[in-house]
């Protein structure tokens, strides 16, 4: 269901491929919500998290490396939603959802919608600008 789709490409294969990794992310997360058989979400959404903040680190250097690579003037702001992903991540409170299923999976539905919705609106309205200042740049 989450996957890269034909708008959110860059152009730029090793961000095309990372941002890939992240829908594939959210699928994981999509598919946990919608596991019924699993009884306690606590460490399976631990992991998940624990994954997107390791990966969603080193992709963000990737952008930031290419933004400084080609003089991109917006490189402070855009590096500043990186940090406020970052920052909303390590907010969830995993701690208050042990042994109480319904509150594992109302966190889970909210990572989902975070994580999707934020990655979405950032390829297209904020990674496209600097992908077209390297065009503009390189032509």
């Amino acid at each position: 269901m989450y996957e890269m789709k034909p708008e959110y490409y860059t152009g730029i294969d090793s961000i095309d491929q990372e941002h890939a990794r992240l829908f594939e992310l959210a699928q994981e997360t999509q598919d946990l919500l919608n596991n019924d058989l699993l009884q306690d979400k606590t460490d399976s959404l631990f992991h998940l998290i624990s994954e997107l903040i390791n990966y969603t680190k080193i992709h963000f250097s990737h952008e930031e490396e290419y933004q400084k690579s080609i003089g991109y003037a917006d490189l402070k702001q855009h590096a500043a939603q990186h940090r406020a992903f970052e920052d909303r991540l390590m907010a969830f409170d995993l701690d208050s959802i042990e042994n109480d299923y319904e509150k594992q999976n109302k966190t889970v539905k909210s990572l989902l919608n975070f994580l999707v919705t934020w990655l979405i609106a950032h390829i297209l309205e904020t990674d496209m600008k600097y992908v077209e200042a390297g065009r503009t740049n390189a032509g």
